[in-house]
């Protein structure tokens, strides 16, 4: 976690050499674990439960092992009961590895 606020977290990880597919590259579950943490991370971060409905990825530039990702979650739309959330993924040369769309529906609920 590198920054949170209401709408909106920064987190990041560095891909490990265990976290590529058969082919040597980042796996495409790694990434979207990532972009994911950073949805649930600005998703809960009115101190109200959030729970995923929907979430899509596009794949947009392969990364390389060793590289440091960060992902960006912004919120674009609050209602009562969802949230719409924009995800973008970078490596640490400013490119864009993945664009993310998460949709989370909100409880009338605080944390424990």
């Amino acid at each position: 976690m590198l920054e949170l606020r209401p709408g909106y977290s920064r987190v990041g990880m560095t891909i490990a050499p265990h976290m590529v597919n058969g082919l040597g590259m980042p796996h495409g579950g790694v990434i979207f674990a990532l972009g994911d943490f950073a949805f649930a991370a600005a998703g809960n971060s009115h101190g109200e439960i959030a729970v995923a409905l929907s979430m899509d990825i596009h794949f947009l530039r392969a990364s390389v092992p060793g590289a440091y990702l960060t992902a960006e979650a912004v919120e674009i739309r609050k209602g009562r009961r969802t949230a719409l959330y924009r995800i973008t993924i970078s490596d640490d040369q400013g490119n864009l590895i993945a664009d993310m769309h998460g949709m989370a529906y909100r409880k009338e609920e605080g944390f424990l």
